[in-house]
């Protein structure tokens, strides 16, 4: 048997294009003689649909489309992912299309209600195996998280599965492939099935999906692997054994890798899928709009990006410097746009308010808020999607400014602490040098006042971070992180930070998830909280 494990990018919502590349894809099968090809979870709709599944014209959309993927079917068995509307609720389910005929269906069973997941809120849990025959083999059908759980699988060997073919919108986090795989080659040990995974890939909205999709044989070894964040058509082949032959497979890439691919991606997919004309940011000369730059230029191309030094009394001249040089270094359209006349001009407007009160960080959020305005103006008339180049251990932290350097549409490091800011840096520059290396050494400065430094206002990055890790993503308490060797009032400051700021993470722009516990979708805390 001759099977395809059609790796694809789908927009979410678009039904007739999401159609027309899966016919696409079964005519190109056909042409390579395949027995069987199959599609991601829920690819004919995208992943995931959220509300759209709460409109009955987007359910008559996706009935329309699956006759028209069924009369295609005709040599080739088709498995194609999407919600089955019933008088009973809808389903998260797999179609099984044959001589332009629908064979069957699968629903999923475990319906994932954790993280970035809300299957619970639309669909129906489904409760029989599905297994058909193709080529003399019988496969049983299931979709992502019955995969990550032990029953369905079982059930499925029960009903007579001699391999198992699992339909998949699995989303990225650098932590995701190898758990991915540790948790498959477990089911496979349990069960002794061969295994055929193929996931999405494609950025959308927040989450990024990796494709990765592969082959695991009897053995636990991998036979066939997709790229990483790439779309293909992933052909595998089944031996007499009813088995996969292994094959050599290239190591999963390093965290720094895997994760700037994840954010090229994401910003790629947001810019073009929502219909932007290129991105504009705010180039200050420090490190994270040099890696937020050097993401876009990755991602669009250097032809599509623009970028805006806008400097105050406080700009560093290394900073011009800097600055001027990654753009020249990455070919981009670059000004330079002083704040210094909106700046006076808010401070005098605003002298009477202020009589007889000291300068504090109110002035230094002034000028946070000129440069967004100016990237904002630059925006509206261009087309041009503003990336902002906030950290997570800033966005943690409220160490930014609403209205300001948050202003934008797409928050390229969101879910990037400051430590990996500079992991990410040193493997772009290792691809070539695009980041001037006293960038990456001198000490971090949002520049809004006299010699000031990152570090006057925070613990040092790599302790907060270490903190952050522990209170955001491991949910440990303040006295556990203190058991783990850190300074108790440095914790407790930290928390402090993190639970006063929730309302300014609540107004950022969305960014790529990349950690095992992002803001928003993964961590949803009441603004407005006693504990």
């Amino acid at each position: 048997m001759k099977a395809i494990l059609a790796q694809l990018n789908f927009l979410t919502g678009d039904v007739d294009g999401n159609c027309q590349q899966i016919i696409d894809t079964i005519a190109q099968a056909k042409t390579e003689n395949a027995d069987v090809i199959i599609f991601p979870e829920l690819a004919l709709c995208g992943y995931p649909p959220e509300d759209l599944l709460l409109r009955h014209d987007f359910l008559q959309k996706i009935n329309k489309a699956l006759l028209k993927i069924q009369e295609q079917s005709h040599d080739i068995y088709c498995i194609v992912g999407y919600p089955r509307q019933t008088k009973n609720g809808i389903y998260n389910s797999a179609a099984i299309f044959h001589h332009g005929e629908l064979v069957t269906y699968y629903d999923k069973q475990c319906l994932p209600n954790y993280g970035v997941f809300d299957e619970q809120r639309y669909f129906k849990a489904g409760t029989e195996p599905c297994v058909i025959e193709i080529a003399n083999i019988k496969l049983g059908i299931l979709i992502c998280e019955d995969l990550w759980q032990p029953a369905p699988i079982a059930q499925a060997k029960q009903a007579g599965a001699q391999m198992i073919v699992s339909l998949n919108a699995s989303p990225f986090d650098y932590a995701k492939p190898e758990q991915r795989y540790q948790t498959l080659r477990k089911r496979q040990k349990e069960t002794g099935l061969p295994i055929m995974y193929v996931n999405l890939v494609g950025g959308q909205d927040s989450l990024v999906f990796d494709g990765a999709s592969f082959a695991l044989n009897k053995r636990g070894e991998f036979a066939a692997f997709a790229h990483f964040f790439k779309p293909q058509s992933l052909s595998v082949k089944v031996d007499a054994l009813k088995d996969f032959s292994p094959t050599e497979v290239t190591p999963f890439p390093a965290t720094d890798e895997i994760v700037y691919q994840a954010l090229v991606l994401g910003v790629r997919d947001y810019i073009t899928k929502n219909g932007f004309k290129g991105a504009v940011l705010g180039l200050s000369g420090g490190i994270d709009s040099a890696l937020t730059l050097a993401i876009a230029v990755d991602a669009i191309g250097a032809e599509n990006v623009q970028a805006v030094m806008m400097p105050s009394r406080y700009t560093a001249d290394m900073s011009l410097q800097d600055a001027e040089t990654e753009a020249n270094t990455l070919g981009i359209k670059y000004s330079v746009i002083t704040i210094e006349r909106p700046f006076m001009s808010f401070v005098d407007l605003l002298k009477d308010e202020f009589a007889n009160l000291p300068t504090d960080t109110t002035e230094e959020n002034i000028q946070a808020r000129c440069r967004g305005v100016l990237l904002m103006a630059i925006s509206n008339k261009t087309g041009k999607l503003v990336l902002t180049t906030g950290n997570k251990s800033e966005m943690s932290v409220g160490y930014a400014t609403l209205y300001g350097d948050m202003a934008g549409g797409f928050a390229v490091l969101k879910d990037v602490p400051k430590m990996l800011v500079y992991q990410l840096a040193n493997y772009r520059n290792r691809i070539s040098p695009v980041i001037p290396q006293r960038v990456i050494d001198r000490p971090p400065s949002a520049e809004l006042a006299p010699d000031q430094l990152d570090e006057n206002s925070l613990p040092p990055y790599s302790i907060l971070d270490a903190i952050i890790e522990r209170y955001v993503e491991q949910d440990q308490s303040i006295k556990e992180i203190i058991l783990a060797g850190f300074d108790r009032a440095t914790v407790e400051r930290v928390v402090q930070m993190i639970k006063r700021n929730e309302y300014k993470r609540r107004q950022a722009a969305p960014g790529p998830r990349v950690t095992p516990r992002a803001y928003d979708r993964d961590r949803r805390y009441p603004i407005t909280s006693g504990f």
